[in-house]
């Protein structure tokens, strides 16, 4: 990974630069309580967070047809929004520590592109961005309205050519299994973050170059794949 040129930082968002699991748990408790059905544990929960929300209701109720999946799908949008309205998304969602410095030293680099891939809508990225004042950092925004869910590549391959940036020059960032199979089926440099909701080894098991522990550390990842010091 030492001295290749870096173009492109592409990151994931639910687990890795905000933490959102108690509106992803609690949202997806209302939306099982509107269908009659008794909700998962919260780790099998936050087992599923990163893909998008169909694939979500296949693997956590598999017994019941696409149709009832799909009015939980609707009630669970209802549910998250209320709650965003309820706690303030700040609350409900409220960013790492340390992302904003990290970001805002890596868009400063005129020769380094950022972007997001993400199992959110338009709408609820936009929502996230908004609140937290990100939209200025990311050229490029994935998400699940019109991708595959992940693992399938289809939104870094997306990322990558509207940035007319080669494989080889990026990173995906993320906190899931998910991310990093990703983006080794892209043919981009997986790195994955402690901090989100699927453990380290499972993150290396995944196909993860390497794992950050926490956001300094990412920073000297990127650095080192950067050939640049600080």
């Amino acid at each position: 990974m030492n001295g290749v040129p870096l173009r492109l930082v592409i990151f994931d968002v639910d687990g890795t630069l905000v933490d959102s699991q108690g509106l992803i748990v609690a949202a997806m408790g209302a939306a099982f309580a509107s269908a009659g059905l008794s909700a998962p544990d919260d780790a099998a929960v936050r087992a599923t967070i990163g893909l998008s929300l169909p694939q979500v209701f296949a693997r956590l109720c598999p017994d019941q047809p696409v149709p009832v999946h799909g009015r939980m799908i609707a009630a669970y949008k209802q549910a998250a929004m209320a709650l965003r309205e309820e706690r303030g998304e700040r609350a409900a969602s409220p960013l790492f520590a340390g992302i904003i410095p990290l970001l805002e030293i890596l868009h400063a680099r005129p020769e380094i592109l950022l972007g997001v891939a993400t199992g959110k809508s338009k709408q609820g990225l936009d929502h996230t961005l908004a609140t937290h004042d990100l939209h200025r950092f990311f050229i490029t925004r994935q998400v699940a309205d019109g991708h595959p869910s992940k693992p399938h590549p289809s939104m870094l391959l997306a990322a990558l050519s509207e940035t007319g940036t080669q494989a080889r020059h990026a990173v995906m960032i993320g906190d899931t299994s998910y991310d990093m199979e990703m983006a080794r089926a892209a043919g981009v440099t997986a790195i994955g973050v402690g901090w989100g909701y699927h453990a380290p080894a499972s993150l290396l098991e995944a196909g993860a170059h390497s794992v950050a522990a926490d956001v300094p550390a990412l920073g000297r990842l990127l650095d080192d794949f950067h050939g640049h010091r600080r």
